[in-house]
């Protein structure tokens, strides 16, 4: 499909990049270099633990075997929501989840904080993020690369191929 100047229509194209991660929260944690970024512009805004443990309790959902989930569980405890934690979140209710809860881990035992951690950071970080420098010039990094005379031959073939 085509549009009125013989270019492939949007509906075929799937977005990538900062294009992706600026449609969504979810879509910017799903890509590693969106993390990337995002990590580095939190660490500016002193709140790079947001993030590191929302990306702890994705992976702790993974874990297989009640020991390594105990471990796992522990860690993430430790060093995001005890009082003594190096990286400290600021959630709600952490005070209840208290150690002996550690003894017996299940997948979800932190989603509710980890739902807080990621409203936080969707309402209030993520926002900043995409007025940022830091995303913003990433984002005029791609579309030079995507205007370079060597993408614009390469796009010019695949056009003249499809529309043939």
């Amino acid at each position: 499909i085509n549009d009125s100047e013989g270019h492939a229509s949007s509906s075929h194209q799937t977005l990538k990049g900062t294009s992706k991660w600026a449609t969504s929260l979810e879509n910017l944690l799903e890509d590693p270099e969106g993390v990337k970024r995002f990590r580095e512009f939190l660490k500016k805004e002193f709140s790079e633990e947001n993030v590191l443990f929302w990306l702890a309790c994705e992976e702790f959902k993974k874990t297989q075997g009640k020991k390594q989930m105990q471990e796992k569980a522990k860690e993430i405890y430790m060093t995001f929501l005890s009082s003594k934690a190096s990286s400290q979140v600021n959630v709600e209710g952490q005070s209840r989840l208290s150690e002996t809860i550690l003894e017996t881990p299940h997948p979800l035992m932190f989603q509710k904080l980890q739902d807080q951690i990621f409203n936080l950071m969707k309402y209030d970080s993520y926002s900043r993020f995409l007025k940022s420098d830091i995303f913003l010039n990433h984002k005029k990094c791609e579309e030079q690369e995507e205007n370079s005379p060597e993408a614009q031959t390469a796009a010019k073939r695949a056009s003249r191929i499809y529309n043939t």
